[in-house]
């Protein structure tokens, strides 16, 4: 089964980066699979740079497979310090590029870990117009 899976999958599912919670997160977004079961929760905090809104952290709280768990590690990676700008760019397609690929069956799992990234944004700007 494993060799389904790049070493980079495998690494980011082994030792994923950023799980945990932000407990004052700026956003959080939370996306899930009913049909595979996979639930993505997805937490940033951001910060103010040279003018531009900056995820200044991310965390994760991932259950699912070993795709799910490495996806939702690697965009965490991707996207801090990024602005917020930069990180509603990043495709799932983009994600599963940085991890060497995934077997196709895999992708939805991609795509979980980009609109969770997504939600925590929408998220996050809703509360700042409606302060």
């Amino acid at each position: 089964m494993a060799d389904m899976y790049s070493e980079k999958v495998m690494d980011h599912f082994m030792n994923p980066r950023n799980v945990g919670e932000i407990k004052d997160a700026s956003g959080v977004g939370e996306k899930g699979n009913p049909t595979c079961g996979d639930i993505m929760k997805m937490y940033i905090k951001v910060g103010k740079k040279n003018g531009k809104e900056i995820i200044e952290d991310i965390k994760f709280q991932t259950f699912g497979c070993g795709a799910a768990v490495a996806t939702s590690s690697m965009i965490t990676e991707m996207v801090k310090g990024k602005t917020l700008k930069e990180a509603e760019k990043i495709s799932n397609a983009q994600v599963a590029e940085a991890l060497g690929g995934l077997p196709p069956i895999k992708m939805h799992c991609s795509n979980l870990a980009a609109n969770a990234l997504q939600d925590a944004i929408e998220n996050y700007r809703s509360k700042i117009s409606n302060a």
